[in-house]
């Protein structure tokens, strides 16, 4: 998940319905599996419909008598989510297969929509070569695995490196520390004037992209306490480790190293980030996600033929530079079939299609993800398929995930709350810590601990 996507309840009832009469056929063959995934709006492309597609031939051919039915549900992130839970809620309605983010498993557990894999994965040699951080994303709190993931992303710092030069800064930059990292900035900023030194996501507008992709990948980096404590299953309230993360986007902004305050809280900074800033130099540092460069690409939103010469990377220095040194956040979805699923072992059939090692690095090709099993992050087509993909999937071994748990969400807009008040300069980070603390009681029904 890249962004969070707020949507009116009627639209999402609607989706849901157009979804309950889109797969009772009377029509379908004996043992045909329902496929159901997410189709983007405007997705003109249709990489995951096209992949799809290349696997159910292979299935069927594979496989004579069994079918597959393939389920678009051309619907935004959080429609797609309301679609797919009120499919799931019935033996009727209920795909065999469905595309699911990390991000709700645990609820979607919660709600009995999911079934544990386990005893398909036993027996499933493959497993062996997912890496263990994309494993654990796929595991839910009673400690069973409901979904296979197929790829992840990560997140570090890309640089450009004419700026740098001119500057009188390093082009294989790697800031060791976060002091390494502002210097830098502060050094774009007094001999480059014009340019926006660094790039910090910051605020409630931009949702996960701020919270995500700036305030958890410092959070991770300071060796403090999680969010959340899976052991105690509590909340953890601010530690030192969450109000250093705070002073490190409040400096930013206080000492105008970010972008102007107007423009970070725009909801739509993240494409103007990667198709106008970063491509016309007016961008130094930027914190944000592998699929950047995604918009230089040919078929991008914004084709820059000269992109992988001008970007460099380097990853996300933890705090101090303590070990293990580097820090990157994940997201990531997964196949999983649901609880009522009418033909569940033909399912687990179909994922071992879908994640055969040539399939899942085809897929991983096409839609430019990083790759979550060790056999394809050394495969040399998808090594070669695009600049910086090498680099991103080395980020993996040090990936976090954010807490999957109902809660979160509320939490990320506490976050993100916190943030925006030490931007704008409302709020000291004592203060914006101490309403983080509060909300987060009242979010979680007191459910919170103190850091340790």
């Amino acid at each position: 998940m890249r962004r969070a996507r707020y949507v009116a309840a009627a639209a999402a009832a609607a989706l849901a319905a157009t979804a309950l009469s889109s797969c009772g056929s009377s029509t379908e063959p004996k043992n045909t599996i329902k496929v159901a995934y997410q189709r983007v709006p405007d997705d003109n492309v249709r990489i995951m419909d096209n992949y799809l597609g290349l696997v159910k031939g292979q299935f069927e051919k594979a496989n004579p008598g069994k079918h597959v039915q393939l389920i678009p549900i051309t619907a935004a992130e959080n429609d797609y989510y309301a679609k797919l839970q009120q499919m799931m809620r019935s033996p009727k309605t209920a795909p065999d297969l469905v595309y699911e983010d990390t991000f709700l498993i645990n609820s979607d557990i919660k709600a009995g929509y999911l079934r544990p894999l386990d005893g398909y994965i036993s027996s499933w040699p493959a497993w062996n070569q997912f890496v263990d951080t994309a494993k654990a994303a796929a595991r839910a709190q009673d400690g069973r695995t409901y979904g296979v993931p197929d790829g992840t992303d990560t997140r570090g710092l890309w640089f450009n490196k004419d700026i740098f030069t001119k500057a009188g800064l390093p082009t294989d930059w790697q800031p060791k520390d976060w002091n390494d990292i502002l210097t830098a900035a502060r050094t774009v900023k007094a001999k480059v004037p014009g340019v926006i030194p660094l790039n910090l996501y910051t605020g409630k507008a931009p949702g996960e992209a701020a919270v995500m992709q700036g305030f958890e990948m410092l959070a991770y980096g300071t060796g403090a306490d999680p969010l959340y404590d899976p052991q105690t299953q509590k909340w953890v309230r601010s530690s030192k480790g969450f109000s250093d993360a705070l002073d490190f986007v409040r400096t930013v902004y206080t000492e105008k190293l970010g972008p102007d305050i107007s423009d970070a809280l725009d909801p739509n900074i993240q494409p103007v980030v990667g198709t106008e800033w970063i491509p016309s130099g007016k961008l130094a540092i930027d914190l944000d996600g592998s699929w950047l460069g995604n918009n230089w690409i040919k078929t991008g939103g914004k084709p820059w033929p000269q992109w992988s010469q001008v970007m460099g990377t380097a990853a996300m220095p933890t705090q101090n530079g303590q070990a293990p040194g580097e820090v990157s956040m994940s997201g990531g979805w997964t196949w999983a079939i649901p609880a009522r699923a009418q033909h569940p072992d033909i399912a687990w059939d179909f994922i071992r299609t879908l994640q055969s090692e040539p399939n899942a690095a085809e897929y991983d090709i096409r839609s430019a993800n990083i790759a979550v099993r060790k056999d394809v992050a050394a495969d040399h087509g998808y090594l070669s398929s695009m600049p910086g993909i090498g680099f991103f999937t080395k980020l993996v071994r040090y990936t976090h995930y954010r807490p999957a748990l109902p809660a979160y969400p509320q939490v990320s807009t506490a976050i993100g709350a916190a943030m925006e008040a030490v931007s704008t300069g409302q709020s000291s980070t004592a203060a914006a810590a101490r309403a983080y603390d509060q909300q987060l009681s009242s979010i979680t029904a007191g459910a919170v601990e103190t850091a340790r």
